[in-house]
């Protein structure tokens, strides 16, 4: 199972951009080219006075862009893309704003559709495990009237999980804190709507244990008309 404190952490933006800098920085001071090591996520902590888990998390966010490359026992590596190309990119990274809640919905629907097509045709039985494990813990929480958000999205990460698509998995990943956000905000996962879900979520994972694709697809497009009218029920 996931861990809900993984998912819902989040860097803080400033930190986020000035370790970013000084990354990039240091690359162009030292005249680093592909496949070149980074010094030790230690070495780097040190040197730029923020903690380790702030360079890991910088570090993974870099490796999503396609910027950097970690590979197991040998450390981290410059992909190859080329100084101009990496200097471009990072800018642009460095200039993107927070998707308004709008977009986030958008883009979540999008990725979520062919998503949960894909997991039904790829699940395995450790992730219908997962799956299964994530809908009692919304349910439990549901029951009890508890704010249920984290939980929520937990089982739909389990989806992204069961695709088979690592990309999916990690976009999903990168938006999840900012949606659980977003989704406290909005007051997504009432005590009045929270019933509804459950049904919702128990019809999907249905349709992926019997490896329904179209079923599946169906029933999570169906699931997002009603949260995306209930986010929106204010505009």
């Amino acid at each position: 199972m996931m861990n809900l404190e993984v998912i819902s952490k989040k860097v803080n933006q400033e930190v986020f951009n000035e370790i970013i800098t000084k990354i990039k920085d240091y690359i162009n001071y030292k005249n680093l080219e592909p496949d070149d090591k980074l010094p030790s996520e230690r070495m780097l902590s040190e040197k730029f006075g923020v903690s380790r888990g702030n360079i890991r998390e910088t570090i993974q966010k870099l490796e999503f862009y396609g910027i950097l490359k970690t590979i197991p026992q040998s450390g981290t590596f410059i992909t190859n893309i080329g100084i101009i190309a990496m200097n471009g990119i990072i800018d642009d990274i460095l200039k993107l704003e927070d998707p308004d809640f709008k977009s986030l919905v958008e883009t979540r629907i999008l990725l979520e559709l062919k998503t949960v097509s894909l997991a039904a045709l790829r699940r395995t039985d450790e992730n219908l495990i997962q799956m299964k494990s994530a809908l009692d813990a919304f349910t439990a929480k549901v029951e009890k009237g508890q704010d249920a958000v984290q939980e929520d999205l937990l089982f739909h990460l389990t989806i992204a999980k069961a695709s088979g698509n690592t990309t999916i998995n990690k976009l999903m990943l990168l938006l999840t804190p900012q949606i659980i956000t977003n989704f406290e905000k909005y007051h997504v996962c009432s005590d009045t709507k929270g019933f509804k879900l459950v049904k919702e979520h128990t019809e999907i994972y249905e349709a992926i244990v019997a490896k329904d694709s179209k079923l599946a697809r169906e029933r999570m497009k169906k699931h997002f008309v009603a949260l995306y009218e209930y986010c929106y029920k204010e505009e």
